[in-house]
This record gives C-alpha cells, sequence and structure tokens, in this order.
C-alpha cells in the first residue's frame, strides 16, 4: 500500500447546497429529465472557486449528473496564501480551457473521461455538467494504492498521450500543468535554492524542445482517477490545466501523488517499463517508438525537476521535497552544466 492522498474530487461530502433555478432548467432540458433534487455537495473547489455537487434526476436514462459550479469569489482564500491578480487570472483560464476540453475533445475506453453534457458561462459563474462516474462503474476512490492500481493510471496515461500524440493543443494550455514556469513567476521568485533558480529556464526549455509532444493531463494526481470495483478500470477527472508538452510531466506527478521517497527509488524503474510496454501498445505504427522511448525517458529527471522547482517557491515544507526529488535535482543540474 502506498502514500495517503487528498480526498478525490468524486468523494461525497454529506452538505446539501442549493442551485439557482436557472441552472436546474438547464440541466432538466439538456437530460430530458421531469425533475431534479440537488444532493450533496462532493467538493468545494480550490481556493474557495465553488463547488462540485451530485444532481438526482427523475424521468430520464440518467439517474444522476455532476455538475462542476464555478464561481469565481470576490476574494479568494488559499492555503499558501499566493492571492495575487496572476493567481485569480490563472485559475479563470484554467476553467475555460477545462469547458474548452470537455466541448472540443473526446478519448476512448482506454483513456476513459466522463462526457460533458452541457456547459454554459453566465457572467461570473460557470456551469459544466458531466457524466456521474459513479453509475458508470468508476466507484471506487483511493487515498491509498495497491500496485495494479498504479498500474491501471499508468495505463489510462500511456494510452491518452499516445492518442494525443502530435495532435496540436487547440484552445488549451500550450504547455500543460499548472506548475509550468512561466505561469508561476511568483513562486519562482520565492525560490531559496539559487542554483536551481537560475536553472530553472534551462529546465523548462529541454522540456519544451521535445520533439515528441502530446496532450498531457496537466493534473493527473491519484485524487483525480476514479477507479472500478477491481481496481483495474480507470476513469480521470479534472482538466482544468490540459496542454501541451512532454508525457513524462503527467507520469512523474502521478508517481510522487502516491509513493514517498522509499517507494520512487523502489519502484520507478519497472513503472516506467509499464507505462512505456503500454505506450508502444497504442503509438501509431508510423512513429519511431524507440526515439520517443529514449527521449521521453531522458525527460523524465527533467520533468521531476520542473515540478520540484515548483515545489521549493510554493511550499518549501511540502512532503514531496524528499531524497529522492533532491537526487533526480542534482542529478539535471550536472547534465546542464557538462
Amino acid at each position: 500500500m502506498y502514500k495517503h492522498c487528498p480526498l478525490s474530487p468524486f468523494f461525497c461530502l454529506d452538505r446539501s447546497v442549493e442551485m439557482k433555478q436557472e441552472y436546474q432548467d438547464l440541466i432538466l432540458q439538456t437530460c430530458g429529465a421531469s425533475s431534479l433534487r440537488v444532493g450533496a455537495k462532493i467538493q468545494t473547489l480550490w481556493s474557495g472557486y465553488g463547488e462540485i455537487v451530485r444532481l438526482h434526476l427523475e424521468g430520464c436514462g440518467r439517474p444522476s449528473v455532476v455538475v462542476k459550479h464555478v464561481k469565481f469569489p470576490e476574494e479568494a482564500e488559499h492555503p499558501g496564501g499566493w492571492n495575487t491578480d496572476r493567481s485569480h487570472a490563472r485559475k479563470v483560464r484554467s476553467y475555460q480551457v477545462e469547458t474548452h476540453w470537455y466541448q472540443n475533445y473526446s478519448t476512448n475506453e482506454s483513456c476513459r473521461i466522463p462526457s460533458c453534457l452541457a456547459a454554459r458561462s453566465y457572467g461570473d459563474e460557470m456551469l459544466i455538467v458531466l457524466e456521474d462516474l459513479d453509475v458508470a462503474g468508476y466507484d471506487q476512490r483511493r487515498t491509498s494504492i495497491k500496485d495494479k492500481e498504479i498500474k491501471a493510471c499508468l495505463s489510462w496515461l500511456a494510452h491518452f498521450h499516445a492518442l494525443f500524440l502530435d495532435v496540436p493543443p487547440e484552445g488549451l494550455w500550450p504547455v500543460g500543468t499548472y506548475w509550468h514556469l512561466d505561469t508561476r513567476p511568483d513562486e519562482l521568485e520565492a525560490m531559496d535554492d539559487a542554483e536551481l533558480k537560475a536553472a530553472a529556464g534551462d529546465i523548462d526549455r529541454v522540456l519544451n524542445d521535445c520533439h515528441f509532444k502530446t496532450i498531457v493531463h496537466g493534473d493527473a494526481k491519484l485524487a483525480n482517477f476514479c477507479f472500478s470495483k477491481s481496481g483495474l478500470q480507470v476513469a480521470a477527472v479534472d482538466f482544468q490545466y490540459v496542454g501541451g508538452g512532454c508525457g513524462m510531466k503527467d507520469v512523474v506527478y502521478f508517481l510522487g501523488s502516491c509513493m514517498d521517497e522509499r517507494e520512487c527509488e523502489k519502484r520507478v524503474p519497472g513503472l516506467l517499463d509499464h507505462y512505456f510496454t503500454e505506450l508502444k501498445l497504442f503509438v501509431k505504427t508510423d512513429v519511431s517508438f524507440n526515439a520517443l522511448e529514449k527521449e521521453w525517458r531522458e525527460m523524465f529527471a527533467f520533468a521531476w525537476t520542473d515540478f520540484h522547482r515548483f515545489l521549493l517557491g510554493w511550499m518549501p515544507g511540502h512532503w514531496k521535497i524528499n531524497r529522492y526529488s533532491k537526487q533526480l535535482t542534482k542529478e539535471v543540474l550536472h547534465k546542464l552544466k557538462q
């Protein structure tokens, strides 16, 4: 079993919420339902930017839907104190990107996501109506994880990255992930590690200059995966930071979200082998897979160090700032000097 992680966006909290009649009418019309009941709040969105709720429907083929209701606050709350205009603009853009993703992109059963039933903006509020993955059979959440479940998530990522290999991220973040350097100048400025701070731009360039690019989920932590009862099938949610980039960014972030430093040291090589085995099965035949694997394996340490750079500025006491991350960072800084 592996390290505990934050609650999934689809854990159900026992708090009922209210919803404007205008929004209820949209959902009734979209689903062809005769009535609905607003159920429990599933989660409050990061920094108080709204909530995710489950709605129970009558008179249609869907027993329920999940609604992501974004409400831009007059004054945001942030656990790390990063309440700036830049932070607000980034979050607003993230919800616009997520809406565009659900409306314009699709995957398949090997990298399952919820279907988007409707999306609408109402001034400073946004509504995304999604298929309820619980009903679709992905009703399990994990705060600790077994080997088969880690591999199921890595398979999802491999299939996702293969599906979108060489696909331009139109309407998405040009460079995906929520920690991308260009969107985090405040956190870079706050860093105490002078050597890594000075190398941050070079690390970013190495990752951006990858020959093989795909679309990355951008926030592929354990909490954003929903599991089947067997744990062998997964679906993913939360596409606010989906965009272009090297697939290793998702892989390192996922592995770091569910394993501590000792587990990483022991397990990462075998888990990377599993990811690339799965990737090879789904990459198009006209792609030089050997070249792709060689490049992305070389990018692994750079991608890990890139996220480590973000953490050092954002939350220096974070548990992910550990021996494994520091060792990879040391190796990357040494490579950059050669």
